[in-house]
């Protein structure tokens, strides 16, 4: 019986140091609403192997305490509406094991066991990633999408949010809490490529892929 249990204690110890060695990147997926964030991380994800998305939208708090400013306008577009505190342990989770963590959760199934020269690639896409410090420091890569305000406007106008967008919602609240949380980003966050989301998806996504491709081959080769 300790014979079993001192193989058992070696082959934990041997997992916890592959999974320590496993090389990992974090790209940071930034930008303003409807900007074209979630599409290019999708199909950046659809490019890169071994990588997974997190979804900062996923993480709203109840819509029952989210507060409301003077205007009556629900505070969506602020850190204190996202529990960041979930995200960030959920983050903390793919850096210690990414494999068993897309595999956990089905986000990966073709994933076969990782090889020294496996790169996982955590791509994190959200409006307010670069404003909370605790996650922007993560990464290793880092791009906003941006799109003028006519466009922004027009493309928000068209789409369905639960619940709905009341009326003048985007210039009494949207729109100025983006220019309050891009100043502020723009201030605190350095290493940040500016991507213009009225270019070609194609061509954003060909930029954007070579650049985390290119580092995913730096890590490989490393040691």
């Amino acid at each position: 019986m300790r014979e079993l249990e001192r193989r058992t204690h070696e082959t934990i110890l041997q997992g916890a140091t592959q999974r320590g060695d496993m090389k990992t990147l974090l790209v940071g997926v930034g930008g303003m609403t409807n900007g074209g964030k979630s599409t290019l991380s999708k199909s950046l994800h659809q490019q890169i192997p071994n990588s997974c998305i997190i979804a900062q939208d996923s993480y709203f708090k109840d819509d029952s305490v989210v507060p409301e400013d003077d205007n009556g306008f629900k505070q969506y577009d602020m850190l204190g509406a996202l529990d960041m505190d979930t995200m960030m342990s959920d983050i903390d989770s793919w850096q210690k094991d990414p494999e068993r963590f897309m595999r956990q959760r089905d986000l990966n199934p073709e994933l076969t066991t990782a090889t020294d020269t496996d790169v996982f690639v955590l791509i994190v896409e959200g409006f307010l990633i670069f404003n909370y410090r605790p996650l922007n420091e993560l990464f290793d890569r880092r791009y906003f999408m941006e799109i003028p305000y006519d466009v922004c406007k027009r493309r928000r106008s068209v789409r369905v949010y639960k619940p709905p967008d009341p009326s003048g919602y985007f210039d009494g609240y949207v729109w100025p809490m983006y220019l309050k949380n891009r100043q502020e980003m723009d201030i605190t966050v350095s290493d940040i490529v500016i991507l213009d989301g009225l270019k070609p998806k194609e061509e954003l996504l060909a930029a954007v892929c070579h650049d985390v491709c290119e580092e995913i081959e730096r890590l490989r080769e490393k040691d």
